[in-house]
């Protein structure tokens, strides 16, 4: 077979949904389904000896027991032959983890040692055709033929590994893919240590440059003012990151409506989110890369230095990045720590989330913005 060729056979084994198949049902575009196979029959339909008419009345449905009734229409076996000719795809086979209506699992009872059973992998991939949990995951979703439908289902049915999954195959590109949950208060409580005290100083009026030595400058000699106002900005930016907390988590990391179909944007999702979906109980994958929060957090933090004074701009930004360590290291305890009263509904409610409905309860830390914006999760 030529090079040619086999490109042009590559489209042809796209893994579908269901639901990708029922948005094509007219005569612009009309997909059908036939033992598993999607076929875009929208090419054939002036060509169809029954008429265009009986194809539509099953457009985006399964046409198999049409087919085979002869009264409807009688099918030769050359009629089967042409029909392969149509073959775009496949549909997928969902691993059903997750289902609201039977939400029975030992964390609805805040146990401390929840731990699902660990997936055998190799009859997950032979079932699923997803991914293959045996090998780096990155490169199999960036080369993957499968639609945005099939891996929204799929990443929404949790799975759980022994050990960390790989994202990539060498360990110099693995390393930044995998984090401690002490790596995050380790960072950044000094830089934001660091930039509350820098609020301190310039509410002083004492301007000194990005890289010099605050503490070069005695802490009692300066006026219990400055850390009053430095105080309040710090309350500031704790509230703030609350609110940016519940949106990211709703409006980025769950972006599954808009997200375009295409393996980069899938990928993307994949590296933000998508995984941790997948692999919920991941020690290694529970909190941020440096580099990842670094690349979300810029953005803010220049409209920040955009919006306000130097120094009050300083202080929400050290409230907020003490918050985000706050809801990092809650993150992970949800997840595997044992925890107080507070913190175990907490748990309750945020395990909801990943095995009851994603699209509610966003709310890591507290339930309050689910609360104002009408997403909150009953468990």
């Amino acid at each position: 077979m030529s090079a040619e060729e086999k490109r042009s056979l590559k489209p042809r084994v796209r893994i579908l949904t269901l639901e990708d198949v029922e948005k094509h049902n007219s005569e612009g575009s009309c997909w059908i389904t036939r033992k598993g196979k999607v076929y875009d029959v929208t090419g054939f339909l002036k060509d169809h000896p029954g008429g265009e008419d009986l194809i539509l009345q099953h457009a985006g449905k399964d046409v198999e027991e049409a087919m085979a009734d002869a009264s409807e229409h009688d099918h030769s076996d050359s009629a089967y032959e042409m029909l392969e000719s149509y073959l775009i795809g496949r549909l997928g086979v969902a691993a059903h983890i997750v289902d609201e209506g039977a939400f029975i699992f030992p964390f609805m009872r805040a146990t401390e040692d929840f731990h699902p059973d660990d997936t055998d992998t190799t009859a997950d991939f032979e079932k699923c055709q997803f991914l293959d949990l045996r090998r780096p995951l990155l490169r199999q979703v960036w080369e993957s033929q499968f639609s945005k439908s099939f891996y929204l289902q799929q990443i929404h049915q949790p799975r759980h590994v022994p050990e960390p999954a790989r994202l990539f195959g060498p360990d110099y590109l693995e390393v930044f893919t995998r984090t401690k949950w002490y790596v995050v208060p380790t960072l950044w409580l000094p830089i934001a240590g660091f930039l509350y005290y820098r609020s301190v100083l310039q509410f002083a009026g004492i301007h000194l440059p990005v890289l010099a030595n605050p503490l070069r400058i005695s802490p009692f000699s300066l006026p219990t003012g400055c850390y009053i106002k430095a105080g309040i900005c710090f309350l500031i930016g704790n509230i703030i990151w609350t609110f940016l907390e519940y949106t990211l988590h709703r409006f980025l990391f769950h972006i599954d409506e808009w997200l375009p179909d295409t393996p980069a944007f899938l990928t993307l999702h994949f590296l933000m989110h998508g995984i941790h979906h997948y692999l919920p109980m991941d020690r290694l994958r529970l909190v941020m890369p440096p580099a990842l929060f670094f690349s979300l957090s810029y953005p803010f933090t220049q409209l920040a230095h955009l919006l306000f004074p130097r120094p009050i701009a300083n202080g929400i930004i050290s409230g907020a990045f003490t918050f985000y360590v706050l809801y990092d290291c809650m993150h992970y305890a949800l997840h595997h720590t044992k925890l107080p009263q507070y913190l175990r509904e907490m748990k309750k409610y945020h395990l909801a989330h990943h095995y009851k409905n994603f699209e509610l309860g966003f709310g890591v830390t507290s339930k309050v913005w689910d609360y104002v914006f009408n997403t909150v999760l009953p468990v």
